[in-house]
Order: C-alpha cells, then structure tokens, then sequence
C-alpha cells in the first residue's frame, strides 16, 4: 500500500491506497498556517491510518504540494499562496514513520498519475496537467520526461505576468496568469460584481474571501447571472494561458484538473474559443478535463511513489 497526503492552503486530505491508486481510507483535516503545527498534526493521522491496516505492507508516502520543492534539499521553497516558505516535511515524516517519503508539486504529481492511471495518456508523449484550485499549476511531460529543470522550479507558468503592470499576486509579481484565471480570481470578479470592495494590494477584494469556488459553481448552476460572468470571465483568462502553453509547447494533450471541471460543458467551450484567439500555430493540442470523482490530486500522491519504484516516466 501507499499512503498519499494532498496539501492544500485550506485542508489537507491522507489516504491509504493499494498499488492500483484504489483508496482504502481517506480523512481531512484543516491545514493549520504554521508548517511546525501542521506536522505535529499530521504525524499521528499518518501512524493510525498505516496501523488500521495491519495486514498491507506499506511501500512509502506520496506528498503533493501547492508549490515547489528544491530538488537538492527536498524542502517546500516556493508556495505563496499557502504561505511557507523554506520548510523541511520530509524529515519528520520519514524520522516518525521509518518510511520513505516524495515530495512534488501537485500539477507535477497530477501529471504522472495521468501517465499510470489516467484515461488521456495512452500513446501521448507529451502532455501537460494544468491543475487549477486557489491558484494555477502545470506539470510537464515532455518526450515522456517528466521536466523539472535544474532546481525543480520548471513549470511555474501560473506566475507568468500576462497584464503589465496588473494586480499584485502572492508571488511578488505583477499581472501573474493565476491571479487572472484561478479559483480566487472568479470570487474576486463576483465579489466585485455584487459589492464593488475596494481592492486590496494583491488584487482580492475583502467579500471575495467570503465566496467560496464550490458555491460560486453552485450559484451559477442556479442560473445566477454574476456568479456565471464570473466562472465565464475565469474561463476566458484560463483559455489565454493555455494558449501561450500550446504556442510554446504544442503538447499532444493538456489535461485540466480543479473543480471548474464540474462547469467543463459550459465552460469548455469558452476555454477552446479564447485559446483560438490566442494561438495562431498549427498545433494539434487536445484539451480535456479531468474526472474530478477520481481525485486526480489524491492519485498524484500515489503516482510519486510508484514513479520513485518504478521509474517511469523518466525525470529531466
């Protein structure tokens, strides 16, 4: 068995799994914002759900993270938007557990749970995952290498600035893509259509932080005409990154994970109408959503530590 942790900024997900990614147990709990706290927190959930399971041998610990980890020290060194910076999971978990365990940035675990167990990778050499949440992630695959660049820091086109001069992100940039086209982007664009707050440093309305996405989907299902401008105006910015991706890249496939794939019949559309706005080449790029019942996050988990085993895709 594998044991899998999803890091998110508001909760955290642990699941045991056996080798084919089919979950066994699951629990969350919130994500506390001092990384000490959260790893004391954490540590016994780990031991209780290995000792539920006493007849599974358990093979190592998959973590996906809302950032980067350096590929030299193995410690969580870029991820603004959940707020840590310079921190060491590793240690702790592998000194508390005696098991080994592999960090990775969720769009890059996403990548290679597509690759092992998704529906969109058979055949396909290059493909990218395009995790979508509080802000926006991408995991490349390229020759069926898994990119990570000299550091572990390839990939980060979420803070790639596509306003000048735009709205601050959490990064430290300016105009970055996520701060146009995430989750936190539609529930500030609603906010500010429903209350006009006065914007803060970082582009985030003080209402916007009361809207969650999941109710925002909701309210647009509904047919609430401002929470559906909203998802449709973060469509619409989505689709612009995605076409610089296929401009630069022109993978075979670029996979969308996050819960805008709920909206994916409404919001598809939209996607693939601003990527022919903004992409001129002749690359024949699909873009499909993920299941969002198959918890593409939680399965990455299990894909890093069947990677490390067994080593595919290759790693550059």
């Amino acid at each position: 068995g594998i044991i899998g942790i999803n890091i998110r900024p508001a909760q955290t997900t642990l699941a045991f799994a056996d080798l084919d990614a089919r979950f066994l147990a699951q629990e969350s709990f919130a994500t506390t914002q001092d990384p000490k706290h959260f790893v004391v927190e954490l540590i016994p959930r780990i031991q209780n759900l290995i000792r539920a399971r006493p007849e599974i041998t358990c093979e190592g610990i998959g973590v996906s993270l809302p950032g980067r980890v350096d590929l030299g020290t193995k410690r969580l060194v870029f991820a603004p938007n959940l707020g840590w910076s310079d921190v060491d999971l590793k240690t702790p978990i592998e000194k508390a557990t005696g098991l080994p365990v592999e960090l990775e940035n969720a769009a890059n675990s996403c990548a290679l749970a597509e690759i092992w167990f998704g529906r969109h990778a058979e055949g396909v050499r290059n493909l990218l995952a395009v995790t979508v949440s509080e802000g926006i992630g991408c995991g490349l695959i390229l020759n069926h290498q898994l990119l990570q660049g000299s550091t572990g820091m390839a990939g980060e086109f979420g803070h790639v600035a596509l306003v000048e001069n735009g709205l601050e992100c959490r990064c430290g940039n300016r105009g970055c893509w996520e701060v146009y086209a995430s989750n936190s982007a539609a529930a500030r664009y609603y906010a500010e259509s429903t209350s006009r707050p006065r914007k803060s440093r970082n582009g985030s309305g003080r209402a916007a932080r009361n809207v969650q996405f999941e109710d925002l989907l909701s309210l647009s299902e509904q047919g609430d005409a401002k929470a559906r401008e909203a998802v449709n105006r973060m469509a619409q910015q989505l689709g612009r990154g995605i076409a610089l991706l296929i401009t630069g890249l022109a993978p075979d496939v670029i996979v969308v994970i996050g819960e805008i794939t709920r909206a994916w019949p409404r919001v598809g559309p939209i996607i693939a109408e601003s990527v022919k706005r903004n992409s001129f080449t002749r690359a024949e790029t699909r873009i499909v959503p993920s299941d969002p019942s198959s918890q593409p996050r939680l399965r990455g988990t299990i894909a890093l530590v069947l990677q490390k085993h067994f080593g595919a895709p290759s790693v550059a």
